[in-house]
């Protein structure tokens, strides 16, 4: 019990997604593609080495 309050919210929320439009300012999108490549090469080694890092090691109980 109480799902229809929550699935008239869901369906409400959903409905706007869908029908709502927002003034797209393709001049900043234009921005943002071209300026994505620039700001990509600036990464240093140092920095994908921490994103690839990950700390399963450091909790799991070890081989078994």
């Amino acid at each position: 019990m109480g799902r229809g309050r929550a699935k008239a919210k869901q369906t409400k929320v959903a409905r706007e997604l869908k029908y709502y439009s927002p003034d797209t300012d393709l001049s900043a999108l234009e921005r943002e593609l071209h300026g994505a490549s620039q700001t990509g090469a600036g990464r240093s080694a140092a920095d994908d080495r921490e994103e690839d890092e990950d700390d399963y090691g450091s909790w799991s109980p070890g081989r078994r």
